[in-house]
């Protein structure tokens, strides 16, 4: 299986990269300008000790890929979107973007669609499955590739067998997922980054995270 990230040089992109490589994925690092992809692709590289990621285009990263990471600040979402849709058809689509206020990252601004991932799915259509994911797993835990991390992962779409491909990519990064079910639950989903940021803020640490029980 191939992996493309894209906004793959921004905060989560770089841990999910390294935790897919080293899993034994292909991986491939996406941007808007492919020199700066390439750039950090060689710093993943140098860290693993061999030259398991690529570094590309947005464009050309999304058609390459069996699936597809989105994990762009929202800002870039729906544009960088638009950027890719000719090359996503019939691929599993993870939207890792949450919608937070720019203004204060504590507060949600939820798009008309509800959530990023229903307005996703809205911009590609029903031959993109788009699925929910990693929201809530902190960007510096997943560069810390010699520790487990206690977050659990929820994964929601409207499509059962993608949420499934989705579970199992996680699984392969040492994580572990729960299935949120269908797509409206992204909108909880997301919301707790917003819920998180603030813990993280009150209580003075960088990390904390969901896990849940009696499962």
């Amino acid at each position: 299986m191939i992996v493309s990230i894209l906004g793959g040089t921004g905060e989560q992109g770089p841990g999910m990269a390294l935790r897919w490589a080293k899993a034994g994925i292909q991986v491939i690092i996406g941007s808007r300008q492919q020199s700066k992809a390439a750039q950090v692709a060689d710093e993943l590289n140098e860290e693993l000790g061999e030259a398991l990621i690529q570094g590309m285009a947005n464009p050309e990263a999304a058609a390459a890929a069996e699936v597809v990471a989105l994990t762009v600040p929202f800002s870039a979402h729906k544009s960088t979107i638009e950027s890719v849709k000719a090359h996503l058809k019939d691929k599993v689509f993870i939207d890792v973007c949450v919608p937070l206020d720019p203004e204060n990252p504590r507060k949600m601004l939820m798009p008309p669609a509800g959530s990023a991932t229903e307005e996703a799915q809205a911009l590609l259509g029903d031959d993109v499955r788009v699925v929910a994911a990693f929201q809530n797993v902190a960007a510096h835990e997943l560069r810390h590739l010699d520790h487990g991390i206690e977050c659990d992962v929820l994964v929601c779409g409207n499509d059962r067998e993608a949420r499934q491909t989705v579970i199992g990519l996680v699984k392969q990064m040492g994580l572990h997922p729960v299935d949120a079910g269908l797509a409206y639950n992204a909108r909880v989903v997301e919301s707790l980054t917003a819920l998180l940021i603030g813990l993280n803020i009150r209580n003075k640490v960088k990390g904390s995270g969901i896990h849940v029980t009696g499962l």
